[in-house]
């Protein structure tokens, strides 16, 4: 919460040299609090930094990386300790060679840079990789072994420093380059963008506070099972999807799919699956690790997993739940009248337009349209209409209808 100037600033006068009543401007332009506030973009960020992925905020300049990188860094209670990558050399991450007394016995070791050495005697932190789209490829290179393997020359980071950068798109970057395809696939990508809001309410002195997720202790062997089940059910049916290194330059060093970057999204929906996140929040991630079309391909078999099994639906119609989402209640509905083509029975015909009437009580009708017509397509001659068909009649007939006239306005 904001402090009062009384207690922060001493009694100033128009006596005091004009920069010490500057300074005291320039603390109370300064003075902000943080609200708990829904965003999406800070939310993915801070389930990533749990997960102790590396991420990459991308975003025009001036858009508000490095501000929100630093208030997580404060609302974390993490040490931050900030690197522009552009203005280092190689040697500054693959680490400086020092002769030591026997180098014929005991070799030449690579001392790290003194900001390492700080991370690592602090045992925790934050370390932002700033400006990474302008770093030459001898850096990008460098800066593979610090985020795959968080080695610096002869040290290891700890387990509590967590890794974070920025970059800039190459048409905004001063003299940007193209992210090379291993470093950029080492990372989850995120999106940055400015909400309006957000922005009026921080200019006004107040914040989204960033906080970690709160996983449930008793749900973390269902994550990881969800989790696997997915990613793994994929893969199997979607086998091109394991590795797919795109073909233009621009795109390599975005997010694409590999067996590395496939297990930072499996860690990502499990933690994800943990914390209760919401669709978009998983979304972001998921289509930051491997891209848009493989990622929603996968949030789509995800979707799936959540579907009732139509075998249950048909066994007790009257109690089935059905989903509220109407692209899923859609398949939920599609996935039934699949179940009765695939085993034609009487009993299971008339449970199915059971249900599609119930779909009809609890949601929009024109869902049912398309199943009720092939529902009704696998009638055989001996099988009575049942009574509760004729709720269903309009809403059929009024959908040929407009079909009809729409077909007449086309031509």
């Amino acid at each position: 919460m904001p402090v009062s100037s009384s207690s922060v600033l001493p009694r100033i006068s128009a006596d005091d040299p004009q920069l010490d009543v500057a300074e005291a401007l320039l603390t109370l332009l300064r003075d902000a609090s943080t609200e708990p506030r829904p965003d999406v973009q800070l939310e993915a960020l801070t389930l990533a930094v749990a997960a102790d992925l590396p991420v990459l905020l991308w975003g025009e300049p001036g858009i508000g990386k490095t501000a929100a990188l630093t208030q997580l860094a404060e609302a974390l209670d993490l040490p931050l300790t900030t690197v522009i990558a552009s203005v280092h050399e190689p040697s500054d991450f693959s680490g400086l060679p020092i002769v030591g007394d026997d180098p014929a016995e005991q070799g030449v070791p690579m001392a790290p840079p003194d900001w390492a050495v700080r991370l690592v005697r602090a045992g925790r932190g934050l370390l932002f990789l700033d400006e990474l789209s302008t770093a030459p490829p001898a850096v990008q290179a460098a800066l593979l072994r610090l985020v795959l393997e968080r080695r610096i020359g002869a040290l290891r980071l700890p387990p509590g420093v967590r890794i974070v950068a920025a970059a800039n798109p190459r048409s905004s970057a001063a003299d940007g380059w193209e992210l090379s395809p291993p470093l950029a696939n080492r990372f989850v990508h995120l999106q940055w963008t400015h909400d309006h809001e957000v922005v009026v309410r921080g200019l006004g002195g107040t914040w989204p506070r960033a906080t970690l997720p709160r996983l449930d202790p008793h749900g973390l062997p269902e994550a990881v099972d969800f989790a696997r089940r997915a990613v793994c059910g994929l893969l199997t049916a979607r086998p091109a999807l394991v590795h797919r290194l795109p073909s233009s330059e621009t795109r390599r060093g975005g997010p694409w799919p590999s067996p590395r970057s496939w297990e930072m999204t499996l860690r990502l929906i499990a933690f994800a699956t943990a914390a209760g996140s919401s669709r978009d929040v998983l979304s972001l991630l998921v289509r930051g690790t491997v891209g848009d079309g493989p990622g929603l391909e996968l949030l789509a078999a995800v979707d799936r997993m959540d579907l009732p099994d139509p075998e249950d639906l048909l066994a007790d119609p009257a109690a089935a739940v059905l989903p509220e989402r109407g692209d899923l209640r859609q398949a939920a509905l599609d996935g039934v009248v699949a179940a009765v083509r695939a085993r034609p029975d009487k009993s299971r015909w008339d449970a199915a337009w059971e249900l599609l009437v119930r779909a009809v009580r609890t949601g929009a009708p024109d869902l049912v349209v398309v199943p009720a017509s092939t529902l009704a397509s696998l009638r055989r001659e001996d099988w009575d209409v049942p009574a509760s068909i004729e709720e269903l009649a309009g809403v059929v007939s009024l959908s040929r209808r407009a079909d009809e006239a729409a077909a007449r306005v086309a031509r």
